[in-house]
């Protein structure tokens, strides 16, 4: 009897060998972008920051530097742009007293249970607005009706003071509740809601109020 012929697609030895072929590519690549990815969010170091490299997350020395937001051509959106040095609360703080600092802020933002109102890093609610870039609303810099309100100098201070006793400073449609926020506590989360500003979120949010022109025009992301 002669042979029959047999369609490589109903051959069972076929489909077993593309199968291992498939899962041993699907392995490598996966481990490639676990390794990509673990290199990627990893925070940099104050080093890092001193000799001008670029980290998607930078070290929490960050609040030492002032932070802006700008457009880049090449990505085609907004990008954060670390510049020259400026003091947070008065004062330039050391690598350790900075991770402190912004480890205070990260626990106090779970202990107060911030993303039950709001979004962080692409976590939580949208009853009320995104922080992942509220450091850069502009409402908060010199000459912002928010930094105003408060009657304090700095984005750190008139922060620090609404989230203390917001109750006072009626921002938004849906103001924020008094959650018994302490001073130190406030400075750990202004401290939090910096380093956010820095990190590098490819764009997000999108159709965030970024500028003084935007600003102007009347868009604004503030409480």
């Amino acid at each position: 009897m002669a042979n029959k012929n047999v369609s490589v697609w109903t051959s069972i030895p076929f489909w077993r060998r593309s199968a291992a072929w498939v899962t041993g590519f699907a392995t490598i690549l996966l481990i490639w972008l676990t390794f990509d990815t673990l290199g990627q969010i990893t925070m940099g170091t104050d080093a890092d920051l001193k000799n001008g490299v670029d980290k998607r997350v930078p070290a929490a020395t960050v609040i030492n530097y002032k932070i802006d937001y700008k457009m880049s051509t090449k990505r085609g959106h907004e990008v954060p742009v670390i510049g020259g040095k400026q003091l947070f609360f008065g004062k330039e703080w050391s690598a350790k007293e900075a991770a402190d600092l912004l480890h205070l802020g990260k626990l106090t933002s779970q202990a107060k249970n911030c993303m039950n109102c709001h979004t962080l890093l692409g976590n939580g609610a949208y009853y009320a607005p995104d922080l992942t870039k509220a450091w850069l609303d502009p409402a908060w810099q010199n000459g912002g009706p928010l930094q105003g309100m408060t009657g304090k100098n700095t984005v750190e201070e008139a922060m620090a003071e609404f989230l203390q006793h917001p109750s006072q400073y009626p921002t938004h449609a849906r103001m924020m509740p008094n959650l018994g926020i302490t001073a130190d506590e406030a400075k750990g989360l202004v401290a939090f809601l910096k380093h956010m500003s820095s990190i590098d979120t490819n764009g997000f949010p999108r159709n965030f109020s970024k500028t003084v022109d935007q600003f102007k025009s009347g868009g604004t992301n503030a409480h």
